[in-house]
């Protein structure tokens, strides 16, 4: 018998963990309660540490009474300075999930950047092939030019996905694009593909912010994107930035110390019937 879900829509979240350096079991704890309030039935995450990070958080949304079950394949450590960073996703019952990969060579050949995490996804009847990104960060020149052409590979294999017949997926790309709308204009370019992705994040979201410095709010660097077809299921104007510092009852600076530098993004989506 097959999962029957109870209301017609699904929350899609994508979140950057910012576990650059080692969590520990209260910043855990943290994530998991903030995962608790964000509620999605779908949440990418970014810069997992490892298993056991997935797993206790996993295991505090269980003792909270809901159940996720995550996925995700271990990125290649870089060195013993730099602790790898891995990407995946959480899930609620009934999410159906297929052929997990890493895209190749969408870090460059090189285990300092890290490789895209697709999937094909089924919620209900709305199906979709994810995508799941962390580039290269930083504002030099040099950085702006890794992301190109890491956008480049990203870019390439979306339109080689929509031009393979009897394929044609709906395409959601999520994560942290590391990328500011109105200045890295050639990362947004070689990553929409042959102009099949509509940025959503850049023209449908209220806030312009993302990533939070010691400073205060900075840029949106975090980035949600559909392909052009797939506004049949997006619930146009439903991308917001959560503001989870808030529900948990946090300033800026101890939500940026104690839980995430990061806000996470979340959209809703039909899924009583797929229309592609």
């Amino acid at each position: 018998m097959s999962f029957r879900f109870e209301k017609s829509t699904a929350s899609i979240a994508a979140w950057n963990l910012a576990t650059f350096s080692k969590p520990d079991d209260t910043r855990i704890t943290l994530q998991g309660k903030g995962l608790g309030y964000l509620d999605a039935e779908l949440v990418v995450l970014v810069e997992i540490r490892n298993t056991d990070h997935l797993d206790k958080l996993v295991d505090h949304l269980s003792r909270k009474g809901v159940t996720y079950r995550h996925h995700f394949i271990p990125q290649q450590e870089p060195d013993r300075d730099h602790a790898a960073m891995h990407i995946g996703i959480l899930c609620k019952d009934g999410v159906e999930v297929s052929n997990p990969k890493l895209l190749v060579d969408s870090n460059l050949g090189t285990s300092r950047h890290r490789q895209a995490y697709t999937a094909d996804i089924k919620i209900g009847n709305f199906d979709f092939h994810l995508i799941a990104v962390h580039l290269k960060s930083g504002r030099s020149q040099d950085d702006q030019t890794i992301r190109d052409e890491q956008c480049k590979v990203i870019g390439q294999y979306i339109t080689d996905l929509r031009g393979v017949q009897n394929r044609n997926p709906d395409i959601l790309l999520a994560g942290d694009f590391n990328m500011i709308p109105g200045q890295d204009i050639s990362n947004f370019h070689h990553l929409g593909g042959s102009d099949i992705m509509d940025f959503i994040s850049s023209w449908d979201l209220q806030e312009r912010y993302s990533h939070i410095l010691p400073s205060g709010r900075e840029n949106l660097l975090d980035g949600f994107a559909i392909s052009k077809r797939f506004s049949t299921e997006y619930i146009r104007g439903s991308l917001r930035l959560f503001p989870m510092h808030w529900h948990m009852r946090m300033g800026q600076d101890k939500y940026r110390r104690e839980v995430s530098d990061h806000l996470p993004f979340i959209a809703r989506f039909a899924i009583t019937s797929d229309r592609d």
